[in-house]
């Protein structure tokens, strides 16, 4: 077979968790929409829920230039913080920026087949959540335990979807399509960049002042609730801990999804190429998710002995 050829494809797009690195997801996006495919059916968890709802919902471009004018100040005047309730912040002012620039809207509206996947607590297994309102659906699959309190919704305390399933491959495939595109944040890392997403060839990236300060006061706000003391500058502290362990734990379960569902295409993000929280990075993040998107799409087409019918 020879390159790929999406024009007038039908796709099942998977949008992995992962943060402000997912905010690739919308270059990709871009670049399917360029290549002339048609998404049908989409499901994300995390991140990859926040961008895909809102693409469901027709509203990515506006998001898209609303998080690449964020500055460092307007990421932090959107953390409400809080000392109870199983997290550091609610999560209301962020899901409220997100229903101004989208409009409340309830899953079954939407244009594209959406799915959203969280993890009940009690229960200790993975939702889909495929109708109701949009964004009780996003809340409750970026709530990142520790970080954001968990969502009590519909008699359930629903967490990130990332705990247990990075890329949610599995509820696309009720739906028949041309193929399955995966978009995976958290992939092998970048030997150009080091483990904090700060390139090695010493420019850095964006206001690095600004990166460090937002960087600062979150780690040592963390840090403060599990110690009396800094951590040793050999030994990492609460908040590095936390957040690595994350990232390493949604790594392995993607490699496992990958290897289990086969998509047809997949991008890899590296997952070194920023922290969570750099959303002030947009611009880049977006670019990226393009570049490797377009480097994905143009390569050979593997014969898998499949006829889509």
């Amino acid at each position: 077979m020879g390159r790929h050829s999406l024009q007038g494809k039908t796709v099942s797009l998977v949008l992995g968790s992962g943060g402000a690195r997912g905010l690739a997801h919308i270059g990709a996006i871009e670049e399917l929409e360029r290549a002339g495919a048609k998404i049908e059916a989409l499901a994300g968890s995390s991140m990859g829920a926040l961008v895909g709802g809102i693409y469901a919902a027709g509203k990515l471009p506006a998001y898209r230039d609303w998080v690449c004018g964020l500055e460092q100040s307007d990421v932090l005047s959107l953390v409400d913080w809080t000392f109870s309730g199983g997290g550091l912040i609610k999560g209301r002012k962020i899901i409220n920026k997100l229903s101004e620039l989208a409009g409340e809207t309830d899953i079954e509206d939407l244009e594209i087949d959406f799915t959203a996947v969280a993890v009940d607590l009690d229960q200790g297994r993975e939702v889909w959540l495929d109708r109701g309102p949009l964004f009780d659906a996003i809340r409750a699959s970026i709530a990142i335990p520790g970080v954001f309190t968990p969502h009590r919704y519909r008699d359930r305390i629903l967490v990130d979807g990332g705990i247990l399933n990075p890329i949610p491959v599995a509820p696309t495939l009720r739906h028949m399509t041309d193929l399955t595109v995966v978009v995976d944040v958290n992939g092998p890392p970048d030997p150009a960049y080091d483990e904090n997403g700060k390139k090695k060839n010493g420019k850095g990236n964006g206001n690095e002042e600004d990166r460090n300060g937002l960087m600062d006061k979150f780690r040592d706000f963390v840090d403060g609730l599990g110690s009396d003391r800094p951590p040793k500058p050999d030994q990492p502290g609460l908040f590095a801990v936390m957040l690595r362990s994350l990232d390493t734990m949604e790594s392995v379960i993607s490699r496992q999804h990958l290897a289990i569902f086969q998509p047809d295409l997949v991008v890899q993000v590296p997952k070194n190429i920023a922290m969570i929280h750099e959303f002030h990075r947009a611009n880049e993040i977006i670019e990226c998710g393009s570049r490797l998107a377009r480097d994905v799409f143009a390569q050979p087409a593997p014969d898998q002995g499949i006829e889509h019918v």
